[in-house]
């Protein structure tokens, strides 16, 4: 598959599998599974002509590694980023001393007041390494600016983190007295 098929592809399944599951008429149970029958038909009938091969060399070769499959290869959901309700099952797992986020200097004000804030989705996302973080801030228009987040602090005062299956750590907020701005 060429590889502006698998994004154009790619962005409509992030669409529907993280926020919109209606956008292709497919339904999401509890821990933000469908299956990859279903997904086709949705695909398809949306005018995407996909094969479940397909669906599978998505998911294989994503940079971001968005989606995961279902032990057995029959389901498929997003790994985070949803803005519809789902359990994904995640540990609570002990941070690291620092996390980075990555956003760009108009947005700096409103982090000063409020902290990281999910917005519209289940949770803030948070990377573990700066390469990470640039690549993140590098999607929005502006001077880049590399949030030092003070995640075992943040562990120590009672907030919890989740580790995505893409390595993506995962809290509800954060406060801005954990935040290091440069």
């Amino acid at each position: 598959m060429d590889r502006s098929r698998a994004v154009r592809i790619s962005k409509r399944m992030s669409l529907a599998l993280r926020h919109r599951p209606e956008a292709l008429g497919i339904t999401l149970d509890p821990n933000g599974w469908t299956t990859i029958e279903a997904l086709v038909r949705g695909l398809e009938a949306h005018g995407e002509r996909v094969t479940a091969d397909d669906i599978d060399e998505i998911v294989e070769t994503s940079d971001k590694q968005r989606f995961a499959l279902s032990e057995d290869g029959t389901r498929i959901r997003a790994n985070q980023g949803h803005s519809v309700s789902v359990d994904l099952g995640l540990p609570a797992r002990v941070p690291p001393h620092l996390l980075f986020h990555g956003t760009v200097d108009r947005s700096l004000a409103p982090i000063r007041a409020q902290g990281l804030v999910r917005g519209s989705r289940t949770h803030v996302h948070l990377s573990a390494d700066v390469a990470t973080a640039r690549i993140v801030a590098a999607r929005r228009a502006g001077e880049r600016v590399l949030l030092r987040v003070r995640a075992a602090a943040m562990h120590e005062a009672g907030f919890t983190f989740y580790l995505s299956d893409n390595g993506v750590w995962l809290t509800e907020n954060v406060p801005p007295a954990f935040i290091e701005v440069p």
